[in-house]
Order: structure tokens, then sequence, then C-alpha cells
């Protein structure tokens, strides 16, 4: 058996308008620092502690440079936003979420189980899970005008003066349907706990190599949700009119508005993101502790 590698360097990124992150990375970089491993520390959120000059700092896009881990406080939203950052820097650093919000179905470590988990870095004592990243763009008359990540989905929905959006889809150049509905969600199987969940689309276990289409408030009974492989290449089709307010969203955290004849292709990105866990606690677990489920 392999002995557990141990952690020499973390990367460290908050929610700097979150005032328990600030506290939360300054109790964490000092315990990492007394434990033999560095704390670097994303700028912002050092700013945001008051740690500035105390530890190495990085800019968001040089976070993942360099470090063993990276370890993200806040909530889902601070994950999310840390999942990019690692896949676009090119790296395989894994990624640990400290929940400080409310649900945090992503970033699983509770504030009060924190040094324990960093005990469990540091050490080794972890596993790592592979999830499937979206790389969403929009086209329009033959170029690129947005591309972005998503770990959890990519949506198309109308705005707030926008009635019914009706547009095509297409999986691996097939014809599927025309969808009327509110929007259209596209989910992996990690965000499948997310908007898909709310938008009454299945809980998908997160090692399935699947996308989920899930139409949003659909106006035709028979239009459910649809399960695809993995490596689907999905194309949407919105059909835009005068006065239309039609936006696509990226992890509900990046927009682009549609204008006619815009395309939306969306499809498995070529890089993956790597979850660090600490704990044994399987998704079921997670299930019935964060979303009640299968509970009474």
């Amino acid at each position: 058996m392999t002995a557990p590698v141990p952690l020499t360097r973390a990367g460290l990124i908050a929610r700097p308008s979150l005032s328990a992150a600030g506290a939360a990375v300054a109790e964490a970089a000092a315990w990492l620092a007394a434990h033999q491993c560095t704390p670097v520390i994303e700028i912002e959120s050092a700013r945001a502690a008051g740690i500035e000059g105390r530890w190495p700092t990085v800019a968001r896009d040089a976070l993942a440079a360099d470090v063993g881990l990276v370890i993200a406080f806040g909530g889902d939203g601070t994950l999310l936003d840390a999942a990019r950052a690692v896949v676009d820097s090119g790296t395989d650093v894994p990624l640990m979420g400290i929940n400080l919000g409310r649900l945090g179905f992503l970033t699983e470590v509770g504030r009060a189980d924190m040094v324990t988990a960093l005990d469990a870095a540091v050490a080794g004592r972890t596993h790592i899970e592979t999830r499937l990243m979206l790389l969403g763009e929009v086209r329009r008359q033959d170029r690129t005008i947005g591309e972005r990540l998503a770990l959890n989905d990519v949506v198309v929905t109308r705005g707030s003066l926008s009635r019914m959006i009706e547009m095509d889809v297409e999986v691996n150049a097939q014809f599927v349907c025309h969808v009327k509905a509110d929007g259209l969600i596209v989910a992996t199987a990690t965000g499948s706990t997310a908007y898909n969940l709310s938008a009454g689309g299945p809980i998908v276990h997160p090692d399935l190599d699947a996308l989920l289409l899930t139409p949003i408030a659909p106006h035709t009974l028979t239009q459910r949700p649809l399960v695809l492989p993995g490596s689907a290449s999905i194309l949407l089709r919105p059909v835009i009119e005068t006065l239309s307010d039609i936006v696509v969203t990226f992890d509900g955290q990046f927009g682009v508005p549609l204008e006619t004849d815009d395309i939306v292709h969306v499809g498995r990105a070529s890089r993956v993101l790597r979850l660090l866990r600490t704990s044994s606690r399987s998704h079921f677990d997670m299930l019935r502790e964060k979303l009640k489920w299968g509970n009474g």
C-alpha cells in the first residue's frame, strides 16, 4: 500500500463579503502554518480576513499553482467559483470546501469539523472524488461570444419581462424535441441536487457519467426530464422574438443575454474537478443529512 503523501502547501480562498469566512481563513492559515503546511491565500480573501503580509498571497487565477490542495471557505457558491479557478489553471489540484453557509451540499466539512478535516488533509488521510465539468458556449453568427465552465449546470431561462421560452433541442446532431417552458437546465450528476432538483429533475449519483435535461415549468405535461450519456453534445436553439428577455447562466454565477439566432452548445469539459473528502460519509448520508431525503 502506498503511504499517504503529506500536504506541505495549501491554497485558501473565501467569500470576502462573508464575515465568518475571514475568521475561518485566519484560523485555518494559522493552524496549517503550525503544522508544517504553508498557507497560500487568495489576495482578496487575505485582505478581508485582515491577514495580509503574514503568509504568501496570490491572485485568484494563480491560486492552484504550486499547492497540493485548494480550500474554499463559504457555501456552495464559493466552492463553484473556486472550482472554475482550479480547472481553468490546468492543474489537477483537488478542492475541499469548508461550509459556512446554510445547505452546503458540496462543501461537506462543517465549521465545527474544520480542524479535524485540516488534520486529515495534512496527514494525507483523505480520498478523492472525480466530478464531470460542463463547458457551455454561446455562438452568434459563427463566432463564440461567451464560454464558461460549470460544475452544476448551464441554464437557459427567461428574464423578468419574458413569457414562455421556446427552443429546439439537439443531442449529437439529432433533433430531440421542441421545448415550451420557463427555461431548460443542462445539469451534471453533481448538479442534480441543485436547480435541477428544485425544477423536478431526478437525483443522480455523482459516480454516474451522465447529463440531465430538465425543463423548468414546462407547458406540456409530457415534457419530462431526460438523462443522457456524459459524452452527449447538446445544442439549444432558443426562439427569440422582439422584446424577448432570455439569458444563459453558468452555475447561476455568470450570465450571457441571448439574441435572435444565438445557439447554446453544452458538453463535457476536457478537464474534471477533483473533490477531496476527509470523512467516510456516503452520498446517501449527505442526502439524508442535507436534504432530509428519505426521512419519515
